[in-house]
Order: C-alpha cells, then structure tokens, then sequence
C-alpha cells in the first residue's frame, strides 16, 4: 500500500497529510523505482563486462582457442534477442512485476549453471539460459519505467535507470580482473546470487505490478520467425570463413535469415496481433533510435570482445592490468550521465547527435592506433573520453525512441528495441571475430597477435559512421516533449 493509500484510509484526512503523502509517492516513483530496476540491471552490466574482461583466462582453462569464447557472448545476446519478443507480452499478461522478479531468479541460477561449467559446451548452454533471464529483465524493467513516468521526466529517469547499470562496467573490469588472476574465473558468475537476493527483495517491496487490462493473442508464428531468423544470422556470422561449415551451409543460413524475415514482414502486415509491430519504424523519433543507432550498438557490441584480444592477448598484459585500463572508459560514462539532461535541453537531440556521434565514431578509430609501445595514460585517456561521449549517445538514442511513442503501443516499442540492440550488438560481435580471423589469414599468423586486431577497431569504427544519415534528416525539434527544451513546442 502507498504512502497516499494509508493516508485516505486514515479516519483523519488533512489537506496537509494527503499533500505530503503525495509528495513521498512521486519523490518514490522519481527516482526510487528507477534506481531499483537500475540496480537489478546491475547485475547484467555487470555480468557482460566482468565476462569480456575474463574470455582470455576462461580459454585458458577450458583448452579453446580465445576467439571460439566469443560464442559465450554471441549466444548470450542471441538467446536474449529470441526471446524478447515475448516479455512483452508476459508482462502485459501476468505483470512486469511477477516476470521481473522471475528474471532476476532465474538469472541467478543460470550463473551458477555457468560456474559450474567444465567444458565450453556446458557454459555455453548456461550463457544461453542467462540470455533468456535477461531477455524479460532488462524490456520489463524499462517498461515498468515508460508506464510510471511522465513523458517530460522521462529523460531524467532514464539517467536514474542507468547510473546502476553503469556501476557495473566501471567495477567489473577491476573485479573480472581481479577474480580471474588472483582467485577461481568461476567466482565471475557466482557474484550475481547476493545481488539477484537483495534485488528480488527491493522489486518485491517498491515496484507496482504494471500490467494490460486487455492482452492480445500471443504471436507463435511471429515468434518461431524471428527466432529462426535470428538464429540464421547470427551462426552465420559466427562461421564465416571459419572452415567451421562449408561455405554453401553459411551461404544457406544467411538465406534463411532472409527467407524467414521476408515471411515475417508478410505476416505481420495488417496483423493487429504481430509480436513485433513494424509499422512502429514508420515513426521517425523511433527509426532513428533504433535503426540509425544500430550502427553505433555495432561497435558497443564489438568494443569489449576487441580490447579483450588487444590487451591481454595481444599485448600480453594480465587480466587485473587490463581491468584497470578499460575501467576508466564506463568511469567517463558514469560521470556523463549527470550531464546528460542538461546537454539536451540546452541543444536538443540532433544536435547532440550528429555532433556527438562524430566524436563517438574518431574516437573508437583512434583505438586502431594503440600499440604496446603506447603510453598507458595515454590509452586510458582515450578510453575514458570515448566512455564520456558514448555514454551521451546512448542515453540520447534511448530517450529519443520512444518520444513520439503513446502508451498503448510501449510494451511494442520497448520489446522491439530491446530485441534490435540485442541483435546488433550480437552482430559486432561476430563480426569483430570475423575480422580478426581474416586479418590474420591475410597475414599469415598462427598465433593472434596485436596487429591482427587494431584494424578491426578501424573497420567497425567507419561503419559507425552510417547512423549520422539518420540524425541528419532530424527535424530540429525532435523529441523536444522528452528534455523540456524551451522555445519549442512538443508535438501531439
């Protein structure tokens, strides 16, 4: 019961008493909720950066060859992209609250499943379980945030939502570091079990159990399609010019992809009740978020994998030395996020994201210049300026996209958006691997090496320069409802 609640139920009730009890709730709901969905987000940050910063010891004690444990990352995302489509619809159906505590448990588990992995098959069968957790955690809990926020506070409390979050990438190259050179890699995953505990406990006290009074027929169709699709894309790149498959089984996977997306956009036209909504991509605001910020996500997704191979195997240093370099990139991040809402009202989002993405895009190439002879601060200074400006990007993109978006179709919007990052991020990946694969065949290497890996940064970094076509065709005044900034007026 809310502090309003108790309150009107009081033989006694005073305009006083019922004000302050009004106060208390949206003091809560301000910054309480998001900080708590934050915090159970933590646990996933935390999970990614502490696993990309370990994938070299892991190879080690599993007997792989590093590369092969991008397939933990790869599965992960893909596993959580599958199935997205249908945590929207579960928490429209029995609540977000029921399926994000549900989430955080089965997460939980699921890392304990991976620390008690013996060989790669077995961690990768656990990393799939803890992509389907996280596939219902992170939509829902956004969706508890979109259906509880005003439209004009919604910049602020997304910055709530991901300070948590972004603790997670600032300890957890220090912490990864630190476990896998000093302890057992295994600790890694155990980590999670006291934060999905007291994170299970906070959802179950704070966070309101939202949820549809009408709920459509679930998508089975839809759902196997996409999942299919999907799931030919992604093994597709994860095998190209491997040797892994011959090259007309590649070539085939890739054509089921195409074949099983084809169908999909024929089911879903005109069909009210299609798990993924495409007509959402008709509004700008959300095309522009989602498809224009999926070249950025590219290189968001490739950027741990990378340093993994440049620091520790290319480089040589040790895990714990490399933590303490990548560290500083989410530190850049993390102050950034206090700096965001001001930026915006001050320029507005095309401004920031032309400019910003610019800066984002030679940042990422500069990585392609580091050498072992480079001074470490200086490495460190890049990463931590790169950090500083992702992190403006990101908290742009995700305000952005849902800026022209009622609440009747935010369950769609968020688990169509969710499913998009999950893929592209699957997809920088796979494509980091292959390029680094390549590059070492054009050169003849055996063993990885440093230069096997800078021009991968390079390559991904000019890709991410495709985005800017989208900010560009931006109407000044785009999502001006989200930031608050004056002289414009939001549009219905």
């Amino acid at each position: 019961m809310s502090p309003a609640d108790r309150v009107l139920e009081s033989p006694e009730i005073t305009s006083d008493a019922l004000e302050a009890a009004s106060e208390h709730e949206a003091v809560a709901s301000g910054w309480i909720i998001p900080a708590i969905i934050g915090s159970a987000l933590l646990m996933q940050t935390l999970e990614s950066t502490v696993m990309s910063n370990a994938l070299p010891t892991i190879a080690r004690a599993l007997h792989v060859d590093p590369i092969r444990l991008n397939m933990t990352m790869t599965m992960f995302l893909l596993a959580s992209a599958v199935c997205l489509p249908v945590s929207g619809w579960m928490a429209d159906k029995l609540g977000a609250k029921k399926v994000f505590m549900t989430s955080m448990i089965l997460f939980a588990v699921s890392s304990a499943g991976c620390g008690f992995a013996q060989n790669l098959p077995e961690l990768i069968v656990g990393r799939i379980f803890q992509g389907v957790a996280a596939s219902m955690m992170a939509p829902v809990g956004r969706l508890v945030l979109l259906r509880t926020t005003p439209k004009s506070e919604l910049v602020g409390a997304m910055s709530v939502l991901t300070m948590p979050a972004l603790v997670g990438p600032v300890i957890g190259p220090i912490l990864g570091g630190t476990i896998v050179t000093f302890f057992d890699w295994r600790w890694i995953f155990y980590i999670n079990l006291p934060v999905a505990l007291v994170g299970v406990m906070l959802v179950r006290a704070f966070v309101p159990n939202v949820k549809e009074q009408a709920v459509s027929p679930l998508d089975w169709r839809g759902i196997a399609l996409t999942g299919v699709g999907l799931a030919g894309l992604i093994f597709g790149f994860e095998n190209l010019g491997r040797n892994v498959l011959p090259p007309i089984e590649v070539a085939g996977l890739f054509a089921l992809a195409a074949l099983c997306f084809g169908v999909y956009w024929r089911h879903a036209l005109n069909n009210p009740h299609a798990i993924i909504d495409l007509s959402i991509f008709r509004v700008q605001t959300f095309q522009t978020g989602v498809v224009g910020g999926g070249f950025f996500r590219i290189a968001m997704g490739a950027t741990p994998f990378l340093l993994a191979m440049l620091l520790q195997i290319g480089f040589g240093m040790s895990a714990f030395r490399a933590g303490l370099m990548t560290f500083i990139s989410a530190a850049g991040a993390l102050v950034m996020k206090t700096t965001a809402p001001p930026i915006l009202r001050r320029f507005g989002f095309r401004q920031v994201l032309v400019f910003n993405g610019f800066i984002c895009s030679a940042t990422f190439i500069l990585y392609a210049f580091f050498r072992p002879s480079t001074p470490h601060w200086l490495i460190m200074t890049v990463l931590a300026v790169g950090g500083f400006f992702r992190s403006l990007q990101f908290t742009s993109l995700n305000g952005l996209a849902y800026a022209d978006i009622g609440q009747d179709r935010m369950s769609r919007a968020s688990t169509t958006s969710s499913m998009a990052q999950q893929l592209v991020q699957s997809v920088g990946i796979g494509l980091a691997a292959t390029l680094i694969h390549f590059i070492s065949l054009y050169k003849g290497e055996a063993r990885l090496s440093w230069d096997a890996v800078t021009p991968a940064f390079a390559i991904i970094g000019a890709i991410t320069f495709i985005s800017i076509l989208w900010y560009v065709r931006l109407p000044p005044d785009a999502g001006s409802d989200m930031h608050g900034r004056r002289g414009f007026r939001g549009r219905a």
